[in-house]
């Protein structure tokens, strides 16, 4: 089979599979207290439809972004696979993990728990790191320039959402949310 084609049934099989999931468990949670605009969703969602465009279009109007960066080959495909796996896999962890504090939208729940354990201990926004490995290792896979801008479309939408998240959680949880931030990293555990 062309890896193009197993491209094109591979990836989509692993990010369909990933959404089902999170639609599926995606009602039991809290009640929520408070919810950032829909400008600033759709603006997210925007970004993330476009990353998507980038990685599963047969190709795009712009040229450049059609050449490979990374050579054609079984090792960039499948370590791009493995790192897709690997991220989609981490964001659930922390999905499960995170429990019924968990939304879609950058919001404040009913008695919101502070989390700092499981993969919160690794990163403070583990979802987000999850999910842009799942769009690194696209990238990887499909070894062009449109790879990487979309990883940097949905760095840009999750970095919008973090900062947000963040003021929130500091507002909510003060000095305790203070502490967890100066011992553990946002998105790259111990460096960033």
């Amino acid at each position: 089979m062309p890896m193009s084609l197993l491209y094109s049934w591979l990836f989509p099989a692993m990010w369909v599979s990933y959404l089902t999931y999170w639609w599926a468990v995606s009602r039991n949670v809290k009640e929520t207290e408070r919810q950032e605009s829909a400008p600033s969703r759709l603006t997210r969602m925007v970004l993330i439809v476009g990353a998507f465009a980038l990685l599963w279009l047969p190709s795009v109007p712009l040229p450049l972004l059609n050449e490979r960066f990374l050579p054609l080959g079984l090792w960039c495909f499948w370590s791009g696979a493995a790192i897709t796996a690997g991220g989609l896999l981490f964001s659930v962890w922390a999905r499960r993990h995170l429990g019924k504090n968990w939304s879609q939208a950058v919001t404040l729940k009913e008695d919101h728990e502070l989390i700092t354990s499981g993969p919160y201990a690794l990163v403070r926004h583990p979802i987000y790191t999850g999910l842009l490995l799942g769009f690194i290792g696209c990238a990887v896979a499909r070894g062009e320039w449109r790879g990487l801008l979309a990883v940097a479309l949905v760095f840009i939408a999750l970095w919008r959402k973090l900062r947000l998240e963040e003021e929130w959680l500091r507002e909510h949880f003060g000095a305790s949310y203070e502490t967890y931030s100066r011992q553990v990293a946002a998105l790259v555990p111990w460096v960033f």
